[in-house]
């Protein structure tokens, strides 16, 4: 019985040292944090500098059928009727009349993927000039 009084009270020595010491840790471990948070802020910037990905070919389609539509039916204005009747039109549509927005999204996707390529190769070197990653390609969403 001595041995286990003594290995308990060796255990809630070591108990109460290792505290210290993980306080001690915790503490370095902030700091390494603090390292982090400053290394993921640098991280997601560079991300957000990233290319965003093009829309599928049924989006295309949305944009002019959603015109055509509220012409038509200028009274409708949930976007839940308008999507349903597009997506209704799009699955009786044939592949010939979708080519057009295939074509677009296809065209779309080549100009996502030669950015990507370039800017892959920027962050590989680590260049991260805003110039160089032709940021202010957002005319799509001038309206």
């Amino acid at each position: 019985m001595t041995k286990l009084k003594t290995t308990t009270s060796s255990a809630s020595t070591s108990t109460k040292t290792n505290g210290k010491i993980g306080a001690l840790v915790n503490h370095g471990e902030t700091k390494r944090k603090a390292g982090k948070k400053k290394a993921r802020k640098i991280v997601s910037r560079i991300d957000a500098m990233k290319p965003k990905k093009p829309p599928p070919a049924f989006f295309y389609f949305l944009q002019d059928f959603r015109k055509e539509y509220q012409e038509m039916n200028p009274d409708i204005k949930s976007m839940r009727h308008i999507g349903k009747a597009c997506g209704e039109k799009w699955n009786t549509m044939t592949y010939e009349e979708k080519v057009k927005y295939y074509d677009i999204a296809t065209e779309k996707r080549a100009e996502f993927d030669t950015a990507m390529v370039k800017f892959t190769k920027i962050k590989e070197r680590g260049e991260f000039d805003e110039d160089e990653l032709d940021l202010d390609d957002d005319s799509d969403f001038d309206g």
